[in-house]
């Protein structure tokens, strides 16, 4: 449930745990620095490094991972469409990821409790991008390159600098979650 009524806040990239700390469902974040696209074949591919005790090709420590796919950038932009993918896919993967240090997860739609969960007992967010403003958010990146799994295409692993990229905290630290009421009904 969300408490208090929502903020809007600049937010510098990556996002340590203190700041974390300070967010609450409702608020609206305004993300600058760097943060990385990662969608189910990736992740995949990350845990399997994981687990045969093998480094992942990024430092999750303290980063954002993106659930989006971007689309090839027009003669002149720096990044084509980029819309967040539905985060349930994801929630297999979640729990083991959060583990490792990530900071925040962007994607649309409701999470698990059991994720939600996981996310709270490791010190990371769920944070929601708009579905249907892939062409807005991908004004906002000022940069992109792959840097992981280039034979997968748009789902390969990117890292993006971006600039007053707009998310919505949906699950804090707290145990606020703006989807709890669909879980009640």
């Amino acid at each position: 449930m969300v408490d208090a009524a929502p903020v809007m806040k600049k937010v510098k990239l990556p996002l340590d745990k203190k700041t974390r700390e300070e967010f609450r469902a409702g608020d609206v974040l305004l993300l600058e620095g760097r943060l990385f696209t990662a969608r189910d074949q990736a992740h995949r591919r990350l845990l399997e490094a994981l687990s045969a005790g093998d480094e992942p090709p990024l430092r999750l420590q303290d980063e954002i991972i993106f659930y989006a796919g971007p689309t090839p950038a027009a003669r002149g932009k720096k990044s084509g469409s980029i819309g967040p993918t539905t985060s349930s896919r994801m929630d297999p993967f979640t729990p083991q990821l959060a583990s490792q240090g990530v900071a925040a997860f962007i994607g649309k739609g409701p999470r698990s409790q059991k994720v939600c969960q996981a996310l709270r007992d490791n010190g990371a967010l769920y944070l929601v991008a708009v579905g249907g403003a892939a062409a807005l958010l991908g004004s906002r990146v000022r940069s992109i390159r792959p840097i992981a799994y280039e034979d997968l295409g748009a789902e390969a692993i990117y890292e993006l600098e971006v600039e007053d990229f707009p998310v919505i905290v949906a699950c804090d630290l707290q145990g606020g979650d703006i989807f709890a009421h669909l879980r009640n009904r």
